[in-house]
């Protein structure tokens, strides 16, 4: 029965980091998008609202963490490839070996 437990506690973590990088992360590349609407000034077609720079910030960000987490990513499979590991101990992500 133990494993069971095994396949069901890796299955959790498989669809938990399905729904984070599968769906979540063309969510915030979607609200980015969205926040680069507001900050041209919202629905162009309906009012000619003044632009908000806050919403251009916003969607900046949320471009640079989605490019960050794609290069993680990257770096995690390359890492893996060359027998090395992805370490989160520090603030910075390094490559250590095994």
């Amino acid at each position: 029965m133990s494993n069971l437990g095994f396949a069901l506690e890796g299955a959790w973590k498989v669809l938990l980091a399905g729904l984070i990088l599968g769906a979540g992360l063309p969510a915030v590349f979607a609200l980015g998008i969205r926040s680069m609407a507001f900050g041209a000034g919202g629905d162009a077609e309906v009012d000619h609202a003044a632009p908000h720079p806050v919403g251009r910030v916003v969607a900046y960000a949320l471009f640079v963490l989605v490019v960050l987490v794609a290069l993680m990513g990257i770096i995690f499979i390359v890492a893996s490839g060359f027998g090395k590991t992805l370490s989160f101990e520090h603030i910075y992500p390094t490559i250590v070996d095994n």
